[in-house]
């Protein structure tokens, strides 16, 4: 029970923590640049394609399409401290998350020791979430089209579960098999392609969506990189409390 307690707490704290600082760096990179594909998608005359949550997601990739009536606005946080709050619990919310999911995976390879450890599985992180999915379906701004959302994320889950299976198969077996396997389910998703949207027409200058995934890309791998870092960090201090209980049980028995 201490170690699902202890995983936990790190994923929490670790999450926390670089889910805030995700959303501080999207305040001053990404959100900027939301808000000016926003002025020419209600200067084009509404949606092209499929209409887009505007919020910069954690994951980095497309924004999700919603379906809603012209006259039927959707509710949205106000521009500045509302916008900032909403956004800071979702990514502190998807950084617990992702968290979870790097530790588990982690202990499952015997753990993580320390933050040099840690920061190699964040890394793998950026390059299974948001990379590989992002070459196909790259960050989308307000005002451009997109594919239905169904086969997009179909696409998306399909590529970040063949990614992290071929770094896995890279990173822990020496078999040339394994590593033709790993080629394979790396390069497999981008063969096949994902689904592209009906048409390209956008008033989104190509110059503000180029700045815009860069910035996507460069706030996620820092992101990754201090979640898996802190993560590696705080699980190792759990463990060092860890062996020290495990050996002042193990002293209480044996008198």
């Amino acid at each position: 029970m201490s170690l699902f307690r202890n995983i936990v707490f790190t994923a929490v704290i670790a999450g926390l923590l670089s889910g805030l600082l995700l959303t501080v760096m999207q305040s001053f990179s990404t959100v900027p640049l939301i808000l000016q594909a926003e002025s020419y998608e209600n200067a084009g005359g509404g949606e092209v394609g499929h209409s887009h949550s505007h919020e910069a997601a954690p994951a980095g990739n497309a924004a999700t399409p919603a379906d809603h009536h012209p006259d039927e606005e959707a509710w949205m946080p106000a521009d500045g401290f509302e916008r900032f709050i909403y956004t800071a619990a979702a990514d502190m919310l998807a950084a617990i998350g992702f968290g979870l999911i790097l530790i588990a995976v982690s202990e499952a390879q015997g753990g993580l020791k320390g933050w040099r450890s840690g920061l190699m599985f964040g890394i793998a992180g950026f390059l299974t979430v948001s990379l590989a999915p992002g070459l196909g379906l790259p960050p989308e701004l307000p005002g451009m089209p997109a594919a239905e959302l169904g086969p997009r994320q179909v696409w998306w889950i399909s590529t970040a579960v063949c990614t992290a299976a071929g770094l896995g198969l890279l990173a822990y077996t020496r078999s040339a098999v394994f590593a033709a396997l790993a080629i394979v389910l790396l390069i497999a998703p981008h063969i096949v392609g994902a689904p592209l949207p009906p048409g390209h027409e956008t008033a989104v200058p190509l110059e503000l969506y180029a700045r815009f995934v860069n910035a996507v890309y460069a706030t996620n791998l820092v992101f990754w990189a201090v979640l898996g870092a802190l993560a590696g960090m705080i699980r190792e201090r759990f463990r060092a409390g860890e062996e020290i209980t495990a050996r002042s049980d193990g002293e209480f028995v044996s008198r």
